[in-house]
């Protein structure tokens, strides 16, 4: 994360004008305009701003990820009937389903962004019904490590994971099936002890197509008003059939509270505006990404994309979590996140252009209270900023918690 340097408007010094005499001789002073000096001391603690970010993927493969992607098209009709469930699978070759799609778009994503972050995985449910994820698929890499070769290998190791469940199957190997548990499952994602590091970041991505359920302890059950029914019918399941919002959002505030960000992800049809469950859908997920931390940020509408626009009090897009309807849009978002969790320059300070400094002979850089002078190995002044270099750099990069670099830089911004 790049730090900013603040240049505080402050010190005016006088006019000179007026006549002067010595002796014999007169001297008339031009007048000039006042000299504006403005003058701040900026302090920075860098612990481990280089190190990569722990993201750990928290993906849902209940039965709904079998649907396709588009059921209108025809070649999604198995005996007149869209396909999609377990006797009537699709052929994924002319009908992608959603679990196709998001296997081709993280085989996409990791083969060519798996070494920005340190990945794992994680999968829900845990079995064919209700059970919450209780355990990894993927563990994150080994605390460390940061090398390409390391966090290559183990974005490899997720894909494999994924591809293990197919789309459907007729010999016994694993297939999405089930309800969708979230509010348990990112519950455990914050009992994990590896996302809770003070070395660098820890987000949970959390990629579903479906309405959160599956809570047993739902305070209103079916057939209360209280309830919204995400199943076809829910007489046989008044609990955990219902919407499960606002325990959703709750464990999302809790990990926010273990400084742990939660991407939010909606992917498929079932956030469409157009029905009353797709409304109460994207509502849930827009809670929870606003409780996750990772809002989408936006300063005009085309930031937010087609049939998106920005509040501009506020500055975030109206629908706050990342929509994807395919395989090019999940990809498209997933791209976008890594660019936004992504360690900045942790060598570059930078600040506001107008109140960039005149020169570098006007700025003073102390390094753990060392004055250092510019120069190749230590630092300059660029139009971006304040540009560490050498073994300086080196210095800041490897900085960690129980080793950090103090930064001070006071400045002086002649007008």
């Amino acid at each position: 994360m790049r730090a900013k340097l603040t240049f505080l408007s402050a010190l005016v010094v006088g006019t000179f004008g007026g006549v002067l005499a010595t002796g014999c001789q007169t001297y008339d002073f031009e007048p000039v305009d006042p000299l504006a000096i403005s003058q701040t001391t900026e302090t920075r603690r860098i612990e481990a701003r280089a190190s990569k970010p722990n993201l750990m993927l928290l993906v849902d493969k209940s039965g709904s990820m079998t649907e396709p992607v588009n059921p209108s098209d025809p070649d999604c009709l198995v005996g007149g009937r869209v396909c999609g469930d377990t006797s009537r699978p699709c052929n994924t070759a002319v009908c992608p389903t959603r679990w196709s799609e998001l296997q081709g778009a993280m085989q996409d994503f990791l083969g060519s962004s798996g070494t920005l972050a340190r990945f794992g995985l994680a999968t829900y449910p845990a079995d064919a019904s209700c059970g919450s994820t209780s355990s990894i698929s993927v563990a994150l890499p080994a605390e460390g490590a940061e090398d390409e070769a390391s966090l290559g290998a183990k974005a490899e190791e997720v894909k494999t994971e994924l591809f293990k469940i197919k789309n459907s199957s007729s010999t016994g190997e694993p297939t999405p099936r089930g309800g969708t548990p979230t509010s348990a499952s990112l519950k455990f994602m914050g009992g994990l002890n590896e996302m809770q590091t003070k070395e660098r970041a820890d987000f949970v991505l959390l990629l579903t197509d479906g309405l959160p359920n599956c809570n047993s302890a739902f305070p209103t059950p079916y057939p209360d008003p209280g309830c919204f029914c995400t199943l076809l019918d829910c007489s046989a399941g008044k609990q955990i059939g219902c919407l499960d919002n606002n325990e959703s959002v709750a464990a999302v505030r809790e990990l926010r509270g273990k400084e742990i960000q939660t991407i939010v992800i909606g992917f498929g049809a079932d956030f469409d505006s157009s029905s009353d469950s797709g409304k109460r859908g994207a509502a849930t997920l827009n809670a929870m990404a606003e409780a996750g931390g990772f809002e989408r940020k936006c300063s005009k509408d085309s930031d937010c994309g087609s049939g998106d626009t920005c509040d501009m009090s506020k500055s975030l897009c109206n629908r706050q979590f990342f929509q994807a309807a395919n395989r090019a849009d999940l990809v498209s978002a997933l791209r976008d996140i890594s660019g936004k969790i992504l360690v900045d320059d942790p060598c570059l300070l930078t600040f506001d252009a107008s109140e960039r400094p005149t020169s570098q002979e006007l700025v003073v850089v102390y390094v753990n209270g060392e004055r250092l002078s510019s120069g190749a190995d230590t630092w300059s002044l660029t139009e971006q900023g304040i540009l560490f270099s050498g073994s300086t750099c080196e210095r800041i990069k490897t900085s960690t918690a129980t080793s950090p670099v103090d930064i001070e830089v006071r400045a002086v911004q002649r007008r």
